[in-house]
């Protein structure tokens, strides 16, 4: 099986109740496999049973350390999208209550039109959601082309340790929705593959992008 981020060989990670997952000898990249993925009927119900507020201090706490880290240092705009929003759009209403930003919002289940069509943003956040992803690089490639020519992509998700051992007993893998695992090497490779360049990482679950012009 080839890598779908860098085309590389990859190894096969096997799981004995959660299922087979390839992971890249280059990249880091490691992917589920596709005879293990859920269906979007599965993947919806497990959506269903999250249950966020804005009313829940430890949930604003945990997209404040996001947004101080990966978005406030970097973002000179206002306009912004977050990408994959959720049931409850917290971080979008957290941006516009706080701090002034007017925010889009996009998620396949629960916001699925497709507002972003024909704009450009000063960010693009998307929180907790490319664990989730089938093809990554398409989805980078629309991030990309989202952002407006300083504007910053932020993204969080959490990095896994390039060690099968631990990944075997790594709790992230535990949530059946979750295919595509990542580190900053890989987010260095599909940078490079979309026209992105990493400016940060605190090499736990945080990244932030802006555009490539060289």
């Amino acid at each position: 099986m080839k890598c779908p981020i860098c085309g590389s060989e990859t190894r096969i990670i096997h799981h004995p109740t959660i299922g087979v997952f390839y992971g890249c000898h280059d990249c880091d990249f490691i992917f589920k496999s596709k005879l293990d993925i859920l269906s979007e009927e599965e993947e919806l119900l497990r959506y269903n049973q999250h249950n966020n507020s804005i009313d829940d201090p430890r949930y604003v706490s945990y997209f404040y350390r996001f947004l101080d880290h990966a978005v406030f240092r970097y973002v000179k705009g206002n306009k912004g999208i977050d990408f994959g929003s959720g049931p409850s759009p917290v971080l979008a209403q957290i941006l516009e209550r706080n701090h002034g930003f007017e925010m889009d919002i996009y998620d396949l289940f629960y916001s699925p039109e497709k507002v972003y069509i024909g704009k450009k943003y000063d960010l693009v956040t998307s929180t907790e959601v490319v664990e989730h992803l089938e093809n990554p690089l398409q989805y980078f490639r629309l991030f990309k082309d989202l952002l407006k020519p300083e504007g910053v992509l932020a993204v969080m998700t959490l990095f896994h340790h390039n060690n099968d051992d631990h990944f075997l007993k790594w709790h992230y893998i535990r949530d059946l929705t979750h295919i595509s695992f990542y580190t900053p090497k890989t987010m260095r490779c599909i940078a490079a593959k979309v026209g992105l360049k990493l400016i940060y990482t605190n090499d736990i679950r945080f990244a932030s992008f802006v555009i490539d012009h060289e």
